[in-house]
């Protein structure tokens, strides 16, 4: 999908991106439009859509910010690959774990890994539940990052128990985060991190008021959690 070049350089998406990192955008965008075709994994596919909404949107600046050099990251609930693959792509010195439930979804994502000569991202096949309470995952991520996954209390049981101790989760979230701050306040004190903040970002060309939620761990996540499959869901934290 060579049509996304000048859109994003129209918008100053991904300006500190080389060339290469670009053209791999374009291919990650043409596959995503192309596979959709067959298979649900977004429901933007226009050029300026998955510029904005998707690339622009994973490469907020308080994220990128938050990820130090060479930092391990895995993406929670990574679906069609957002923001762990765009965050691989612009940012080379980093690892990746795109970790999802659904293998038809990382089956695609490998396709563009593939496509696209990306080495800094592997697949993960699980849910978060189970992810937390592998011992070869646990606690062992610099960063949890999640976009559009859950309501915070939530999310924060499926991201904390990855962190090591001294790292840090990051949520994309819109406005409606605000209903959910005490909650995941509480939620997030259990599993051993801060007390959260809201870092506000902007899209380009969009008024939408969106936040990046970030929390740093300071002590191991209590074995018990996360509880098994499908009970945070079911009763959050909180």
């Amino acid at each position: 999908m060579q049509e996304i070049l000048p859109i994003l350089e129209k918008w100053r998406i991904a300006e500190d991106c080389t060339p290469r990192q670009r053209e791999q955008l374009a291919v990650y965008a043409g596959l995503l439009a192309e596979k959709n075709q067959v298979m649900n994994l977004t429901g933007i596919t226009d050029p300026e859509g998955i510029a904005l909404r998707h690339f622009a949107d994973s490469l907020a600046a308080p994220a990128l910010a938050a990820i130090p050099q060479g930092a391990k990251v895995v993406d929670v609930g990574t679906g069609a690959g957002f923001p762990g693959l765009v965050l691989a792509i612009a940012r080379p010195d980093i690892h990746v774990t795109l970790l999802d439930s659904q293998r038809k979804r990382l089956l695609f994502l490998e396709e563009v890994l593939a496509a696209a000569g990306i080495g800094n991202a592997v697949t993960f096949w699980s849910r978060a539940e189970d992810a937390g309470r592998n011992a070869a995952l646990r606690e062992s991520f610099d960063v949890a990052v999640a976009r559009a996954v859950a309501a915070m209390p939530v999310l924060a049981e499926y991201l904390a128990p990855l962190v090591r101790v001294g790292g840090r989760l990051l949520a994309w979230k819109g406005d409606a985060v605000r209903e959910e701050w005490d909650a995941a306040q509480k939620a997030l004190a259990r599993l051993g991190m801060e007390p959260p903040q809201a870092l506000p970002y902007a899209l380009p060309g969009m008024e939408a008021s969106l936040v990046i939620v970030s929390s740093r761990k300071t002590s191991p996540t209590p074995r018990a959690f996360p509880r098994k499959a499908g009970t945070p869901a079911r009763s959050p934290l909180g």
